[in-house]
Parts: structure tokens; C-alpha cells; sequence
């Protein structure tokens, strides 16, 4: 059993930076494949970046924000992080830690959300 919590979310100008954190507890973090996951109003929860466990720390974005979202773990921490700059106002959705454990079946857990608004 594994569960997320974050953090960090809040009204931000466009143009401006947030940084969300994940803290996760019940698993071992370490092996989790993790990620931050996004719905805005009227649309399907879509990726924004992951990062792989077991140490490799391998990341991947999204087109529309890569440049701008920086993804990160600590795994001593049991933590992800999302730095994201430059904001837009698509930007603005609900965003949602994500992870998976790659050695159970059907073993994907999710937080249960911090808004991120982008609005002047």
C-alpha cells in the first residue's frame, strides 16, 4: 500500500514560478516509477513529467512543458518534486502525483491533487 500526498500548489501570475513536492509513504520508494500528472476543468488527466526508480532517475516531459517543468526525486526523503517556471495560464489544472510499483501487478497509486492556478 502506498500513499501520496502533495503540496505546493497556489495563484501565480504568468510568467512565474511554483514548485509541488510528493511525499509518498507505506512502499518502498525507491523502486517506484513516479510522476506528476495534471487535469484542467472539462479535460482527461493528462502527463507532465516522470522519473524512473531504482536509482536510474531517468525523466521525461511533456512537449508542453518541457523547458519549463523540471521533475526530481529524493529518494531519502521518500519525495518527487515538480520546479515549474515560466507559467502559462494552460498551465492552470489540478496536478496529481502519480507512481507505480514495476514489480506488482496493477500497483499504480495516485495523490489526491493540489490546484495550480495561472491567472493575472
Amino acid at each position: 500500500q502506498v500513499q501520496l500526498v502533495e503540496s505546493g500548489g497556489g495563484l501565480v501570475q504568468p510568467g512565474g514560478s511554483l514548485r509541488l513536492s510528493c511525499t509518498a509513504s507505506g512502499s518502498n520508494f525507491r523502486v517506484l516509477n513516479m510522476g506528476w500528472y495534471r487535469q484542467a476543468p472539462g479535460k482527461q488527466r493528462a502527463l507532465v513529467a516522470t522519473t524512473t526508480g531504482s536509482g536510474s532517475g531517468r525523466t521525461r516531459y511533456a512537449d508542453s512543458v518541457q523547458g519549463r517543468f523540471t521533475i526530481s526525486r529524493d529518494d531519502d526523503k521518500k519525495m518527487i518534486f515538480l520546479q515549474m517556471n515560466s507559467l502559462k495560464p494552460d498551465d492552470t489544472a489540478v496536478y496529481y502525483c502519480g507512481g507505480d510499483n514495476p514489480w506488482t501487478t496493477g500497483s499504480f497509486y495516485w495523490g489526491q491533487g493540489t490546484q495550480v492556478t495561472v491567472s493575472s
